[in-house]
């Protein structure tokens, strides 16, 4: 079994995977109600965090401790701090359990991610069932990485397209603190858009050049400041749902769109979904949709493990690298953690 650690951000999770039978045990703790009042996370104060909640966290699976047969942890991107904590528990557990330690890109395990519920629906044939997917183009979506991902047979990864400035994640925050809604305001802005007209307001679409993948989301946040300063604060409050609605489809009509042209751009048996803004559901419709126009299997990852988990980590350390045969290797005590 693999046991991996996650904690590049605000989350500290831990979780077990058995290759046989799926994830087999995970938890996790959200920081997301310390950071509230500071409009976004510490560093300083999600690191200390993840040093009380890890080992706290690990009790859990103390029972569990002697099946372990690797480590696996997040090296990164991340924040540094963060990274650090759970770089030195995975250390530790390594040369404790005297099992080989392998560090894993945080993007990477959320391409990954939305094979989970593959694996959990055919684990014995798992592997033939994954080849018939491949390639594969997933979407990453989160607060700090937006980009669409080719993911080949032989494992490699290509970025096919990625936002230049802010990511819709953070695009969605942002714009939130602008409207006055608190932290972490994506979810917030999905809720109110639900009772909006999303055609009462017009906000930019990025890049419109179909040919240029790339995405962007900084100039939708300083529209959408314009629009605010034109606007008494009655005014915003009475058209709340219908700002939160335009703004939505703004950031998720370009994410469309450039999947859209990537695939138009390349062959491809599959698309997935993955990363916090994954939880959107408008996008997940809208995605769907997309995917039957293209006559294509739509593999989503589950709400669970949209969001920074552990669970995907143990699933990439076993699908990139799988488990070791005959004696375990020695921990690797060089690693160091990434950030970008």
């Amino acid at each position: 079994m693999i046991l991996a650690i996650e904690s590049s951000c605000d989350e500290s999770a831990l979780a077990l995977f058995d290759p046989a039978k799926g994830v087999v045990r995970e938890l996790i703790s959200s920081q997301a109600a310390s950071h509230e009042k500071y409009g976004g996370v510490v560093p300083e104060l999600a690191s200390r965090m993840h040093l009380t909640a890890l080992p706290l966290l690990l009790e859990g699976f103390r029972g569990d401790l002697p099946l372990v047969t690797r480590i696996a942890v997040t090296r990164g991107p991340g924040l540094l701090p963060c990274l650090s904590m759970g770089v030195t528990m995975a250390r530790a557990l390594a040369m404790s359990l005297k099992c080989p330690l392998v560090g894993v890109n945080h993007l990477r395990a959320h391409v990954h991610s939305s094979f989970i519920p593959l694996h959990a629906q055919s684990a014995p044939d798992f592997s033939a069932a994954k080849k018939a997917l491949l390639p594969h183009l997933g979407m990453i979506v989160s607060g700090g990485n937006t980009l669409l991902v080719r993911l080949d047979e032989n494992l490699k990864i290509t970025v096919v397209s990625r936002t230049v400035d802010d990511a819709a994640g953070e695009a969605f925050d942002k714009g939130a603190r602008l409207l006055g809604l608190p932290y972490p305001g994506g979810a917030l802005i999905e809720k109110l858009a639900q009772t909006g007209d999303k055609s009462l307001f017009t906000f930019p679409r990025g890049i419109p050049e179909k040919a240029d993948l790339r995405m962007s989301f900084s100039g939708l946040k300083t529209a959408l400041r314009y629009q605010l300063e034109k606007m008494s604060d009655e005014q915003v409050a009475a058209a709340l749902p219908h700002l939160c609605a335009s703004y939505q489809d703004a950031i998720l009509a370009q994410l469309l769109a450039k999947t859209h042209a990537a695939l138009g751009q390349g062959a491809y048996r599959s698309i997935g979904l993955s990363g916090g803004v994954g939880n959107n559901r408008s996008l997940r419709e809208r995605l769907q949709r997309l995917a039957q126009q293209h006559k294509l299997p739509l593999l989503i990852a589950e709400p669970k493990h949209c969001g920074d988990n552990a669970s995907m980590i143990a699933f990439a350390a076993w699908t990139e690298i799988g488990l070791p045969e005959g004696d375990a290797a020695a921990p690797a005590p060089q690693l160091t953690v990434e950030v970008v």
